[in-house]
């Protein structure tokens, strides 16, 4: 196969942003690749846009041990166009997403011209969204959604009492909050980010606490006030948040920038019938993956993607935005052009 852009020249050379090195004495930097650089897939992409996540910050500046192998080209998300496929699922000229499945992490990802997956890590873009808007929302976006979907199914619903979204002002916190109120939902945004109280409310957020005010003392359970919660964080406040939610709630546990470890008592899980999910995007069979895809586009379509893009950058801008993400410093998503 070779990587032709859509009027029939052949890419034989593009830009990427390749991390190189070991885990312990990394490096990252631009670099020309060809495409037989690339790792064997179905699907070859000509890639429009990336974006910048916590995740990529991590795995760029080393700060952990997020990259499974050397080189590897970053970027764990990417929205383009299909170049060349061998998978009937897909035709040339399709508009795709692609991530998860260790995509910029154990295999080429999204910092690159042109990329190239297995169509099983590959999901079309569905109709009534644009490639920006599919961007916009990426992977961060997909994990609110799915959050949102498998906590309906463990019966989260808008007449049981409010939800909280805790590290409210990040991608996924910021896409969950514009979700969540489309949906009817008392949404209550926790952030220590208080100068963003109007983005938050824009979004949709009923109210915006002071997320240092959440943490419990030392005890078994808590005042009971949530009927769910979506967690990007971890560490103590997910621990606090499992003491403080209602009967038969819900939490989703999607990411530890406060700590990958917690410690919590049993009794909110006994006595309250509270239940911990997991998200994980990274497995997500390919029908789910498909499914919440197509609820992204309708009835889990966010409202204010204009807002939720707080910049969009150009290519060579990328190293520039990893120590903002470091320092949690950044509100909404970033978004990488990678053409033009």
């Amino acid at each position: 196969m070779s990587a032709h852009d859509l009027d029939g020249r052949l890419m034989r050379r593009f830009q990427a942003y390749v991390i190189t090195g070991t885990s312990e004495n990394l490096s990252a930097d631009f670099t020309t690749l060809a495409e037989e650089d690339l790792d064997p897939g179905d699907v070859t992409v000509r890639v429009d846009y990336s974006s910048v996540n916590y995740k990529d910050a991590l795995a760029a500046t080393g700060k952990a041990p997020i990259i499974r192998r050397f080189p590897c080209v970053g970027g764990v998300d990417a929205v383009g166009t299909v170049v060349e496929t061998s998978d009937p699922r897909y035709g040339r000229g399709d508009t795709v997403v692609v991530h998860s499945h260790g995509f910029g992490v154990s295999a080429h990802g999204g910092y690159a011209q042109v990329a190239r997956a297995p169509a099983e890590w590959v999901s079309s873009v569905p109709d009534g969204l644009t490639a920006l808007e599919a961007i916009t929302i990426g992977v961060a976006g997909y994990t609110a959604a799915l959050a949102v979907d498998l906590c309906e199914l463990n019966g989260l619903r808008p007449e049981k009492g409010k939800v909280l979204v805790n590290g409210a002002t990040g991608g996924v916190g910021s896409i969950a909050i514009d979700i969540l109120s489309r949906q009817g939902f008392h949404v209550v945004a926790a952030t220590r980010k208080l100068d963003q109280a109007e983005y938050l409310r824009a979004l949709g957020a009923s109210e915006v606490v002071d997320a240092a005010t959440l943490v419990t003392a030392d005890r078994a359970l808590g005042t009971a006030v949530w009927q769910g919660a979506i967690d990007s964080l971890g560490g103590e406040p997910l621990a606090a948040l499992t003491k403080t939610v209602q009967k038969d709630g819900v939490i989703a546990s999607i990411g530890n920038a406060a700590g990958v470890m917690f410690s919590t008592s049993v009794m909110p899980f006994i006595l309250r019938a509270v239940s911990l999910l997991g998200i994980n995007t990274s497995t997500t069979p390919r029908d789910l993956r498909l499914q919440v895809w197509q609820r992204i586009a309708t009835d889990l379509r966010p409202r204010h993607l204009d807002r939720i893009v707080t910049r969009t950058i150009a290519f060579d801008e990328l190293p520039g935005e990893f120590p903002a993400y470091i320092q949690g410093g950044v509100v909404g998503r970033t978004v990488v052009k990678l053409r033009g």
